[in-house]
């Protein structure tokens, strides 16, 4: 812990003092955290305005609150989408951490400069930064990455849009401005007005990635573009003609509509959908901490975000939370006949293991994902002879090949379940049925290649 005090530079070194909070302090949930001097923050968050604008600093308040901090609370920072979260320890000294949300890239471009500590996104970290970033260490480790909640894009339009669906390619017809009027898609005439996130920000990343550059096409030029969801989506609900996205939360007093992607069934962005990341513009939102000289105040504030607590928090403030549910489903004429026996008789958690881009190691999210499942279990008595697996790929040329590999991802997962003293009732493989994405685009095989888990 204390090798990560001297990473930054001279003047951030020097500023740091070397108290410790008492860990007599009742509701101390992790050891001892480094106190910096008064005015020094404590740690420095920067990135996605998803995050920041309120989740963020609800977490930092959580891990302050988790600390015995007392007179816990949020002032406005310098600038606007900028937060500072105060706490002081019972020997009166202040603690400061800094929360600033201007885009998903602000983040990473932070962490570069020193200006950050910790990283909040709305989208993976691209290539480009992995690179730019090596002398940090290897943020794509499962110590770096964490996904700390799940959210989905949300399709909003004015409340009185009679449109209830729409596909990704007609999302990206309509952003790109090939089609403008609204009788082009069944609704009621007039022009089509755009609004969209800022180039900083992870929504619109996770919207030009899932939708516009999927089909080749950019985002007009006439869109109107914002820092904030929070205006956007208000400007939506204000505007008979208008359309945008936006994250889960910001939804608002806008209508969202169900989302179809390639041959998936047309889907809302309802919680369970979001959960299980088979909704066709779910995103995972993610805290990237440098694993070389461990900042110990991100790192206890990534253990808080994982936690019961931490993600009690993701759900209190409108995203996902990773908390594993058994959800019941209802039975359509759609599903294979073995899957809809399964359907009838089980409840589906709401997790899906995944798995690395072209590889059969479960992702970082799965790797949490596995505890979680074996806590649900235990707490239900379900370790012995209640689960089934049932494991899903993209389309192959060869059906039979493509069962035969969704049955071996769902044979990886029973490994790992094994290990914990799972005991499985059953394990299947139904191939490239029922897909939750088009098959067309890597993100789409990705989110298709999946392992879904059934109790009995």
């Amino acid at each position: 812990m204390l090798r990560a005090l001297f990473t930054g530079t001279a003047q951030h070194r020097a500023a740091w003092l070397f108290g410790f909070i008492c860990s007599a302090v009742p509701g101390l949930v992790f050891a001892a955290l480094p106190i910096p001097a008064e005015g020094i923050p404590a740690l420095r968050i920067q990135g996605s305005n998803t995050i920041g604008a309120a989740l963020g600093p609800a977490l930092v308040e959580g891990l302050l609150h988790a600390q015995g901090l007392q007179n816990v609370h949020i002032e406005a920072g310098a600038h606007e989408n900028e937060r500072r979260v105060l706490g002081q320890t019972p020997a009166g000294r202040t603690i400061l951490i800094e929360v600033a949300a201007h885009g998903s890239g602000t983040g990473f471009t932070a962490l570069k400069a020193d200006k950050a500590d910790l990283a909040a996104s709305s989208r993976p970290i691209k290539d480009s930064e992995l690179a730019n970033l090596a002398s940090l260490g290897d943020l794509k480790s499962r110590k770096a990455e964490q996904v700390i909640a799940i959210d989905g894009v949300a399709v909003i339009l004015h409340p009185a849009n009679p449109l209830h669906q729409l596909n990704t390619e007609q999302l990206a017809q309509i952003f790109s401005g090939e089609v403008h009027d609204w009788e082009d898609l069944g609704g009621t005439g007039g022009a089509i007005h755009l609004y969209a996130r800022d180039d900083h920000s992870g929504t619109f990343d996770t919207f030009n990635e899932l939708v516009l550059l999927k089909y080749g096409k950019t985002l007009a030029r006439n869109t109107k573009r914002f820092e904030s969801s929070e205006q956007l989506s208000d400007e939506v609900s204000q505007d008979r003609g208008g359309i945008g996205f936006i994250g889960l939360p910001y939804v608002r007093r806008a209508h969202a509509v169900a989302i179809a992607d390639g041959d998936s069934k047309p889907m809302l962005p309802t919680v369970s959908l979001i959960a299980t990341e088979d909704y066709p513009l779910s995103r995972r939102l993610y805290f990237y901490l440098p694993p070389q000289g461990l900042q110990p105040w991100a790192d206890a504030l990534v253990q808080f975000a994982q936690s019961s607590k931490g993600q009690a928090i993701v759900a209190n403030n409108g995203f996902i939370a990773q908390t594993v549910q058994a959800i019941k489903v209802q039975a359509s004429a759609g599903m294979p006949a073995d899957y809809q026996a399964i359907v009838k008789q089980a409840q589906r958690l709401s997790v899906n293991f995944r798995f690395a881009q072209g590889s059969a190691t479960l992702d970082n999210k799965a790797q949490l994902d596995l505890q979680r499942v074996v806590d649900y279990l235990k707490t239900h008595d379900k370790l012995n002879g209640h689960v089934t697996l049932v494991g899903f790929g993209d389309a192959k040329s060869d059906p039979a090949r493509a069962a035969l590999l969704s049955k071996l991802r769902a044979m990886a997962v029973r490994r790992e379940l094994v290990k914990a003293g799972v005991v499985l009732r059953d394990i299947r493989g139904l191939g490239d049925e029922m897909p939750v994405a088009a098959n067309n685009a890597d993100e789409g095989r990705i989110k298709n290649r999946r392992v879904e888990v059934w109790v009995y």
